[in-house]
């Protein structure tokens, strides 16, 4: 197999158990990939908002999922009440991306819709052309995450119910640990795959970092629109981002980033 990022150190700060599949497709590239998750993923403080929306879920229309992480903590909460999704054959579901549409299948559910781009823009647009006056949906999400999937649907019509299902923090790294990673040989990239990573990998710097600028000379990787923004509201310009927002995109991306940059010193 062509090992195109052979030698390259790449950093990823995605949460601890969904790095898998980018680190096993930037090593399966040749990549020396460090794991240096900024996010960690737990249940909401209270999950009293979400056994209600669960009490009622026979009276939704739609119930959307804009995450696996969402459907995950959502199941659970389900079974936990001893409910499954396959009782309520008149919900219909919407995944914002083929992964999360994967995790409603497994969870017994058939998926009636995913937009073109896996995005909340796209997503939005696309429901819009379903009849929404009077519909009732349900939003299943994280604690932290843009309003504008709720405020536009509510435009069409739609009564929006939100409840968040998990929250990100920020993982307790020591010092000691940001030194030994960031100190050692050249990091040739470090991967941004949400927002909220960008905005705890900086924290973690402001706080406790008290080295040079770790971003320095590093190629940066964002996995779509909203995090590379994010990235340019804190002045930090990504060099790569696909054209589809997963995971694998993300590493094609990055490989022909890399082989451009090597073309480009023959």
């Amino acid at each position: 197999m062509e090992r195109p990022l052979l030698g390259k150190k790449i950093i990823i700060t995605r949460a601890r158990e969904q790095a898998g599949e980018l680190t096993r497709l930037l090593r399966g590239y040749g990549a020396h990939v460090i794991e240096f998750p900024t996010i960690e993923i737990v249940p909401p403080n209270s999950w009293d908002p979400v056994d209600r929306a669960i009490g009622n879920l026979g009276s939704y229309h739609w119930i959307i999922f804009t995450s696996t992480n969402g459907v995950r903590f959502f199941h659970d909460r389900l079974k936990l009440k001893k409910r499954r999704l396959e009782e309520f054959q008149d919900l219909r579901f919407c995944a914002i991306g083929p992964r999360t549409a994967q995790e409603i299948e497994k969870a017994g559910a058939k998926v009636d819709l995913i937009p073109e781009q896996y995005c909340a823009e796209s997503l939005v647009q696309r429901l819009g052309i379903e009849e929404l006056e009077g519909k009732r949906i349900l939003l299943a999400r994280a604690k932290k995450a843009r309003d504008l999937v709720p405020k536009e649907l509510r435009k069409l019509g739609a009564a929006v119910d939100v409840v968040e299902v998990y929250q990100t923090i920020m993982p307790d790294i020591s010092e000691r640990e940001i030194e030994r990673v960031f100190q050692g040989d050249r990091i040739d990239l470090i991967t941004f795959t949400s927002s909220s990573t960008v905005t705890h990998f900086l924290q973690m710097y402001e706080e406790k970092g008290g080295l040079k600028d770790p971003l320095a000379g590093v190629a940066i990787a964002a996995i779509g629109p909203i995090t590379a923004n994010t990235l340019r509201r804190r002045g930090i310009t990504p060099q790569i981002i696909p054209n589809s927002y997963t995971i694998r995109d993300l590493t094609e991306a990055i490989v022909e980033f890399f082989r451009g940059a090597s073309a480009g010193r023959t």
